[in-house]
């Protein structure tokens, strides 16, 4: 029954990879796999496990209970991730991000490169790296008008997201799970990963300042600014970053999941927006509506904006890993991998990841997607809390992806924005994407090394 349930796993791994020449949303084969996978668990009535971290060891216990445990612990993950959309959603509700763009003086293509690199990188550290891109590329949009340079452009924020999302909490879907799952701590997980992968935005971006696409400057329409939709964008921008921010120091004090901070947050941002909504705001005829329906509550708009496609798609994949985790495979995959690779074990104790294995992974999450990447590394490795294994885990696994446009989330939705080529990626933007991440994970080498000898 074994092999019948590495198939299924197979099959609907290769069915998410290929979802652009399948024409099928990857939603619908990881949701597919995860109840099949379970079925043949329960059909087969095959033994399933708890792995006890500490013991390292597989604890035998029953289906229910163990479904339930994994639920639990996809529904911190999809929880938090709701309350963050929302956020998200309502500070675009009142056209938060056009405070942006007010930022943007220069029409210098090289300081434009820089500019957008490092708002890319600051922005996808709190928004997350796909709604960084998402918002940097609609602004893009309107600052530069032709679209070959913005191709470059848009090649560029998509490296500068990943880095930037690889070194917070709530950054990166996968360096949230590993934040989550009490594999990493935020305040570790920023000293240890900030440092490589500012290293892995700044290398590939001081290269291709070089390049003839970022000399001159950007040609502008003499056409009138966009009137603000409302006084309250700036407050709302400001108030839902910082409450967003306010999530992994809420966690520290109380010692609480991340998603009962992140709620408070949610419900901190709704309050205020329903109160300057109430307090005769409008934005009537913005997306032909009507004066009435532009009253309706924002909470309830945003919530109806968010992407439950990408919600399902997680909770299809996690609960697909849970299942091989629940037989003990990946444990004991983890063993083999253990016996073949000597180099994995320390004096100190641990099992420790090779850094061989973990640059193989960040290579492997530019092909196929990093959340089952990260999450059957969560479920093999027993490696303690902040421990350097899981610090370039986060790096590698949100760093990856940049080296192929279809590699990250952040990757997909520009190609999708800008209509970007995949192979005109691959030979343009892909080098650099490689060079910024090997160079980044030198540096994380080193540093480690460093610190470890002192």
């Amino acid at each position: 029954m074994e092999t019948i349930i590495i198939i299924l796993f197979v099959a609907g791994y290769l069915a998410i990879t290929l979802e652009h020449n399948l024409k099928i949303d990857k939603l619908i084969p990881a949701l597919a796999m995860m109840a099949l996978l379970w079925a043949v668990i329960a059909l087969a009535h095959m033994p399933v496990f708890e792995v006890n971290a500490e013991l390292r060891e597989l604890e035998p216990t029953h289906i229910d209970e163990i479904l339930l445990h994994h639920l639990g612990k996809t529904a911190e993950i999809l929880v938090f991730l709701l309350g963050a959309m929302t956020i998200v959603e309502i500070i675009d509700y009142f056209d938060g991000f056009a405070t942006i763009k007010g930022f943007i003086k220069t029409k210098s293509k090289r300081k434009l490169l820089w500019l957008f690199a490092i708002l890319a990188f600051i922005l996808s550290a709190i928004i997350d790296n796909l709604t960084a891109t998402i918002v940097l590329i609609t602004i893009l949009q309107k600052v530069i008008k032709d679209r070959e340079t913005r191709l470059w452009f848009a090649g560029m924020i998509i490296i500068a997201a990943n880095a930037g999302g690889a070194w917070s909490p709530i950054g990166d879907v996968t360096t949230t799970m590993l934040w989550i799952a009490n594999k990493v701590s935020a305040a570790q997980l920023i000293e240890h990963v900030l440092v490589p992968s500012i290293i892995c935005m700044v290398v590939p971006t001081f290269i291709a300042s070089r390049y003839k696409a970022f000399s001159g400057n950007i040609e502008t329409d003499q056409e009138e600014s966009e009137p603000t939709k409302t006084k309250y964008g700036a407050t709302m921008l400001y108030l839902g970053l910082g409450s967003i921010i306010f999530v992994p120091f809420f966690k520290t004090i109380t010692h609480l999941p991340p998603y009962v901070g992140m709620m408070l947050s949610l419900a901190l941002v709704a309050t205020f927006a329903e109160i300057y909504s109430s307090a005769k705001f409008s934005i009537s005829n913005i997306d032909g509506e009507s004066e009435a329906e532009s009253h309706h509550s924002p909470v309830h708009k945003s919530l109806s904006k968010i992407e439950l496609p990408s919600i399902l798609f997680f909770l299809g994949i996690l609960m697909a890993v849970a299942a091989l985790e629940s037989l003990g495979m990946l444990f004991h995959f983890a063993g083999t991998l253990d016996e073949v690779m000597p180099m994995l074990g320390t004096e100190s104790g641990g099992e420790l990841v090779s850094d061989l294995v973990v640059l193989f992974l960040g290579v492997g999450s530019a092909v196929i997607d990093n959340v089952p990447l990260v999450a059957a590394s969560i479920g093999m490795f027993s490696v303690g809390m902040d421990d350097p294994v899981w610090h370039f885990i986060a790096y590698s696994a949100g760093t990856g992806g940049s080296m192929l446009i279809i590699g990250s989330a952040a990757g997909v939705v520009a190609m999708g924005m800008e209509k970007i080529d995949f192979f005109w990626y691959l030979k343009k933007i892909a080098w650099l994407a490689f060079l910024g991440f090997a160079a980044g994970a030198l540096g994380f080498i080193l540093i480690r090394n460093l610190v470890l000898n002192a």
